[in-house]
């Protein structure tokens, strides 16, 4: 598959994949009241990087900027649309078999253990949250539902002709 098509593919299933975990966060949030991120965060502290502040503790302690929200919301489908490249590449463009969506989805969750909450001044995997074991089930729980995502959206782009 050309990398064009690559590209449309990723496009369309990462923003499908993150559309479809946001749509269940929600639902979690109005149906059980589970706490849902909160991308203006995510916003800030990527907003952060180019003045060279790339670690806060807490990222809330920190300043607002203008346009941080949309600057989390932004970087949320980017990530999406990049995972969903990198499961077309790795595993085969076209439409996402399930076992390969969900390793990608899980497999994601290693970028807010690793790099997001310890940038926030949360730790490794939430280690300094006020529960971190929530706070690991809920970003496990939503990359998962992201994982279902990509294959949803994978099977959706097939039937609509974004993909083979």
């Amino acid at each position: 598959m050309p990398m064009r098509d690559t590209l449309l593919g990723a496009i369309v299933i990462g923003m499908g994949a993150t559309a479809f975990m946001d749509l269940v966060a929600w639902t979690r949030k109005q149906v059980f009241g589970t706490p849902s991120a909160d991308y203006a965060l995510v916003g800030r502290w990527i907003a952060y990087m180019p003045r060279g502040r790339f670690l806060h503790r807490p990222i809330a302690a920190s300043p607002c900027l203008h346009g941080e929200r949309a600057v989390g919301w932004s970087t949320h489908y980017l990530i999406g649309i990049a995972f969903a490249f990198l499961l077309l590449t790795i595993f085969g463009a076209g439409q996402p078999a399930v076992l390969p969506a969900l390793i990608t989805g899980i497999g994601s969750v290693a970028a807010p253990f690793l790099l997001m909450q310890p940038g926030m001044g949360l730790g490794i995997a939430a280690c300094r949250a006020p529960k971190p074991n929530a706070a690991r089930l809920r970003s496990l729980a939503a990359h998962l539902t992201f994982g279902i995502g990509l294959y949803l959206a994978g099977w959706a782009a097939n039937r609509l002709g974004f993909i083979n």
